[in-house]
């Protein structure tokens, strides 16, 4: 079952709680759109199911909600960012537009975070690149849950990409993919519906294939994307580390089986390298490399070429990354939010915790 509510509800109500954990009106705004701009875009599992964790971490002293974020090292067109254990939330859009005001000097900026937490969906903050004609990339590194091909140990995170890229008359091409087989949160909601994993998403402590959606609990793994090596695993194991060194290593902070997990109950690693969790952005001004309305032009050419590619049986149209998350968007935004009862009870708590007005 699943409740509806309003996307202006849920939005108040959020920020309602982010400031309760002590967060300013405007730091509590930005982490409010960052986190539903999950649930708008139908990831549901990145959104304000995650409102709570946030709060536990908050609660085991994990989380700063008056950070001091601060460029520590910067070149013309690079910087690296210290978060101060501040929301991911806060802290990452921050260091998006670092990178997209570099951009608008140099030419293309680059920017590597340290000492952050989980910032929300990927593509939220590569898209704030296309209001001004420009590429945006965005990565991050995320909790040990995945074991690379050939392995039973957990190493890398989920550790996504994004890439946002303006069109004309198209709206925008935006790839958002973690490099698993699929997200923790797929298989969050799995477990809150009580259903198996898909065969391929999952492996069990001794590296053996399983559908129990809960095995992460016992000390399972999540695959890279490919699932195993007959079906290219390397190259998700590739995609992972590459965001895991960019992220952690390129910015000094924690990496591999050090990076900070999401739960709060679940112990710190020990003798852990570098600070937090680690983002990656990049910005690229169109007009740097050629006039952005040929550009703009032929990526509209390059999608409507797609669009009518011929398709499979079975299927009406081929999709462009980011039109089922644009279309959700367009259709939440006037039906409302769908939230699972189990997430609802989790935000009703909340509303008792912090005596905010409930949704």
């Amino acid at each position: 079952m699943e409740k509806l509510i309003q996307f202006k509800d849920l939005s108040r109500f959020t920020s309602d709680v982010f400031k309760k954990m002590g967060c300013s009106n405007a730091d509590a705004q930005t982490a409010t759109t960052t986190l539903l701009s999950a649930d708008l875009r139908g990831v549901d599992s990145h959104g304000v199911a995650r409102l709570s964790g946030y709060v536990r971490l908050w609660e085991a002293g994990r989380i700063n909600t008056a950070p001091q974020i601060k460029i520590i090292h910067e070149t013309p067109s690079t910087a690296v960012v210290d978060g101060d254990a501040g929301l991911g939330l806060v802290v990452a859009p921050f260091a998006m537009q670092v990178a997209i005001q570099k951009a608008a000097t140099a030419g293309t900026g680059w920017v590597a975070v340290k000492n952050s937490n989980h910032y929300g969906i990927a593509g939220c903050h590569a898209m704030m690149a296309l209001e001004h004609d420009m590429i945006g990339i965005s990565m991050t590194n995320a909790s040990a849950l995945v074991a690379p091909t050939f392995s039973k140990e957990r190493m890398l995170g989920t550790n996504p990409i994004a890439v946002a890229i303006p069109a004309a008359e198209q709206p925008p091409f935006v790839g958002d993919f973690a490099t698993t087989t699929a997200s923790n949160g797929k298989l969050e909601i799995l477990q809150r519906q009580e259903k198996e994993a898909p065969k391929g998403w999952v492996q069990d402590m001794e590296g053996k294939a399983t559908t129990n959606a809960a095995i992460l609990k016992e000390n399972g793994s999540m695959l890279p994307l490919g699932s195993d090596i007959e079906h290219s695993s390397h190259k998700g194991y590739i995609l992972g580390s590459l965001v895991d060194i960019f992220c952690g290593v390129l910015s000094g902070a924690s990496y591999g089986p050090w990076v900070p997990p999401f739960p709060a109950y679940v112990p710190m690693p020990e003798n852990m390298p570098g600070q937090g969790l680690g983002h990656f952005f990049g910005a690229m001004r169109v007009d740097a490399f050629r006039p952005t309305a040929e550009f703009k032009a032929e990526m509209d050419h390059w999608i409507n070429r797609f669009r009518q590619a011929q398709t499979v049986e079975g299927y009406d149209k081929v999709l462009i990354p980011g039109d089922p998350e644009r279309e959700s968007e367009k259709m939440r935004l006037q039906a409302g939010i769908p939230l699972m009862n189990s997430v609802y009870e989790d935000l009703r708590k909340l509303s008792g915790k912090f005596n905010v007005d409930f949704i």
